[in-house]
C-alpha cells in the first residue's frame, strides 16, 4: 500500500489533525484525517448481482468484473454485459473468492513469451487449486496448478519488473502466507512460504513508492497491518491502517492511484451482498469521484486501502524511508467490500476492446 511530509500534510480547507502514522514501526500509529464532513464517500455506481472483484481497466476503458461465478464487462457508460459465455467460456468451479487480474501484455524475462494482452487470470479454488486464464475472446483454459494446501486468496500482476513481470498469487495457511510467482508459461516458483497472513486485493507498488517500490503490498484484516513483501521473500511492516479490524471487517481492498489520475477519474470497488453479515453489502460497484479524492489530498502513486466492513478508506504515501497515512474516505456503513480497488481514467471511452461470446445457456459453459 513520492513525497515528503509537507506535501502529504496539505489538507483541504476543512483542516485535520496533523498526526502521521508510523510505518515500519511496532508503535501504535495515529492517523492524519480529513474532517468527516470533507472526506470522500463511496456511493453506488452500478448494480451487479454477487459482484466480487474488478480488474484494472483494459486499454479502451472496459473493466472486467467477477460476479456470481461468471464474468461481466463494465463499460465506461455504466452498461454491463456478459463475457466469456458459451462452450469454451468461463464459470467458477466454486469457492468464495476467486479474485482476478488482467494482463497488460508484459514480457517475462527468461521465459521467451509475454502474458497476452487483455487476458484475465482467475484464482481457481476448487477442482485443483490454481489459476484459470480467460483470453480477450472469452475462451477459458487451465493456466497453472499450485502446490501446497493453503487457501488462495490474492492475485496480482507485477508491472514493475522487480518480480520479473510475473503473476503473483498468495495462499494462506494458518498464520502464514505463501507467495507464488507464475511466468507466462504457467511455471510456478515460490517467493516465500513464511510471509505474514494476508488476503484480499493485493497489489504491486509502483517504483515511486519509496523503499517499498516494486514490492507486493497486502493487508491483514485481523490486525489492520499493511505489509510489503519483496522479491527476495522478506516481509516488512509498511503501516498500521488504524481502521476497523477483524474478520469480515478489517482492511480487504487495495489499489494504487495511477499516474494519469485526475478530477474526472474515479476509484471503483466491489460491494458484495452477504446476507446475515453485520455488513450485508449491496451487490453494487461503489465509486469515489476523483475530484473528492484530490480534495482530500490523494495524489498519483498513493495506495488506497479500504475495510471490508463499511468501506473506511486510508491513503498511504511512501517516499524515501518513511510513509504517511491519511483517512480520506468512508462508505455506506453496511458495505461489504471484496477484491481490488481499480481506477477508471479520465477521458476514456468504451470501445469493444474485449470481444464477447454469448452462449445459449449456462449449461453449455465450461467450468474452469
Amino acid at each position: 500500500m513520492p513525497a515528503k511530509t509537507q506535501l502529504f500534510a496539505a489538507l483541504t480547507a476543512a483542516g485535520a489533525a496533523a498526526v502521521l502514522a508510523a510505518c515500519g514501526s511496532a508503535s501504535s500509529p495515529r492517523i492524519t484525517a480529513v474532517s468527516a464532513a470533507h472526506r470522500a464517500r463511496w456511493t453506488p455506481y452500478v448494480r451487479i448481482r454477487r459482484v466480487l472483484d474488478l480488474a484494472q481497466p483494459a486499454a479502451g476503458g472496459t473493466i472486467l468484473v467477477a460476479a456470481d461465478r461468471r464474468l461481466e464487462l463494465l463499460h465506461a457508460s455504466g452498461a454491463v454485459e456478459p463475457f466469456a459465455r458459451g462452450g469454451v467460456g468461463y464459470a467458477s468451479p466454486g469457492g468464495e473468492e476467486p479474485y482476478i487480474a488482467l494482463s497488460a501484455g508484459q514480457k517475462v524475462p527468461g521465459a521467451a513469451c509475454p502474458f497476452p494482452q487483455n487476458t484475465l487470470y482467475v484464482l481457481r479454488l476448487r477442482k485443483g487449486a490454481g489459476v484459470t486464464a480467460v483470453d480477450a475472446r472469452g475462451a477459458a483454459r487451465t493456466f497453472a496448478s499450485l502446490p501446497g494446501s493453503g487457501l488462495e486468496d490474492g492475485i496480482a500482476l507485477d508491472t514493475t519488473a522487480r518480480f520479473g513481470h510475473r503473476l503473483l498469487v498468495t495462499a494462506a495457511s494458518g498464520s502464514r502466507t505463501t507467495v507464488y510467482a507464475l511466468d507466462c508459461r504457467g511455471s510456478v516458483s515460490t517467493i516465500t512460504a513464511s510471509a505474514p497472513k494476508v488476503e484480499g486485493g493485493i497489489a504491486v507498488a509502483p517504483a515511486s513508492f519509496g523503499r517499498f517500490g516494486g514490492d507486493l503490498i497486502a493487508a491483514d484484516e485481523n490486525s489492520g497491518r499493511i505489509y510489503a513483501i519483496s522479491p527476495d521473500g522478506r516481509s516488512a511492516l509498511l503501516a498500521r491502517s488504524g481502521l476497523a479490524r477483524g474478520g469480515d471487517v478489517g482492511v480487504e481492498s487495495a489499489g494504487f492511484v495511477p499516474s494519469r489520475f485526475a478530477a474526472s477519474s474515479s476509484a471503483l470497488v466491489a460491494d458484495r451482498r452477504t446476507p446475515g453479515n453485520p455488513h450485508p453489502g449491496d451487490d453494487a460497484v461503489l465509486r469515489l469521484d476523483g475530484s473528492s479524492l484530490l480534495a482530500a489530498g490523494v495524489r498519483q502513486g498513493d495506495l488506497l486501502v479500504a475495510t471490508e466492513g463499511g468501506a473506511e478508506t486510508d491513503a498511504i504515501r511512501c517516499g524515501g524511508s518513511s510513509c504517511q497515512v491519511r483517512h480520506v474516505a468512508d462508505g455506506p456503513t453496511g458495505a461489504h467490500l471484496e477484491g481490488h480497488i481499480v481506477f477508471a481514467q479520465a477521458g476514456r471511452t468504451a470501445p469493444q476492446t474485449l470481444n464477447h461470446r454469448q452462449g445459449n445457456g449456462r449449461e453449455n459453459d465450461v467450468t474452469r
